[in-house]
């Protein structure tokens, strides 16, 4: 049965809009970076291989084989690195920060494809990355008012935001490679070993103290549901629609922590913060116009 069009914009508004409340949930734990990532590493890639196993009953004996490959280890590896940076760097950074380099994840994208599955570059591309680092830069060497100055843990957020981003889009190209290997399991694998590199590494006492229904919340509920969501929404709508969509953790997820917190944004940080998402909206549109010119002339 054909869905509706705008199913896969519903779905992946679903799928974002219920992720904007991580950070918000991160904080209200009052855990370290250790400890949050074994509690969702741990839940999310539990419930992630549950429900593969679930719903691949038929063809699990078939499926297995591809598991053990070295392309899905790549894929387990780098979406456990994902995992890993962020909970360290929202555990000590503004949540802002984060984020912004959080979002470039489609600029990385497209410089991995160049890289492995050697699709070509466009200037855009080199275009957008330097106007979101510019802007990344500027949020950055906010120092609390109006004035420049360094601030290491904002340089630390970035830092790790960018390696999320990185990591994130490096899995994603890999998995386009492979279109045949299972997500679910996969994926889940990476949150899981993230979740014991966690559990392995968290201060004593460190993962049982502090607000255990947020950080439970967050991996039982919030990244499975939001990941399945817009995993099936790329499937029914335009992938630059998804990554549209998922700016609005860029910009809502700081006012979610501010709101629960009080941790508000210097006016640096908000004019970087500007930078970053309307440089990679326009990059999104623009990319995605230009995609459908080809495929038409290709027609």
């Amino acid at each position: 049965m054909a869905k509706h069009p705008l199913y896969g914009l519903g779905l992946a508004a679903f799928g974002a809009l219920i992720l904007t409340p991580d950070t918000l949930l991160m904080r209200w734990s009052g855990m370290d970076g250790f400890s949050m990532l074994a509690w969702r590493g741990l839940l999310m890639g539990t419930l992630l291989v549950t429900v593969w196993l679930f719903t691949a009953r038929k063809s699990l004996k078939s499926a297995l084989p591809a598991l053990f490959t070295p392309l899905a280890a790549g894929i387990v590896l780098s979406h456990g690195a994902n995992a890993a940076f962020f909970s360290l760097g929202i555990a000590v950074a503004p949540v802002a920060i984060v984020l912004f380099g959080v979002a470039t994840m489609p600029v990385f994208a497209a410089i991995f494809s160049r890289m492995i599955a050697k699709e070509t570059t466009s200037r855009g591309t080199w275009i957008a990355t330097a106007a979101v680092m510019a802007g990344i830069a500027l949020a950055v060497f906010g120092d609390g008012g109006m004035g420049l100055g360094l601030n290491l843990a904002s340089l630390y957020g970035a830092l790790a935001g960018l390696a999320v981003a990185a990591t994130l889009a490096l899995g994603f190209t890999l998995i386009r490679r492979s279109p045949e290997l299972p997500i679910l399991p996969l994926i889940g694998s990476g949150a899981f070993l993230a979740g014991l590199i966690g559990l392995a590494a968290a201060p004593e006492g460190g993962v049982l103290s502090g607000n255990l229904a947020a950080i439970a919340i967050t991996g039982a509920v919030i990244l499975p549901v939001s990941f399945l969501a817009l995993t099936h929404a790329s499937r029914h709508t335009h992938a630059a629609n998804v990554s549209l969509l998922m700016l609005l953790e860029t910009v809502l997820g700081p006012a979610w922590v501010w709101a629960g917190t009080g941790e508000a944004m210097t006016p640096v940080m908000i004019a970087g913060g500007g930078i970053v998402v309307g440089s990679l909206a326009i990059y999104i549109l623009v990319t995605a116009r230009q995609r459908r010119a080809g495929r038409a002339r290709a027609a």
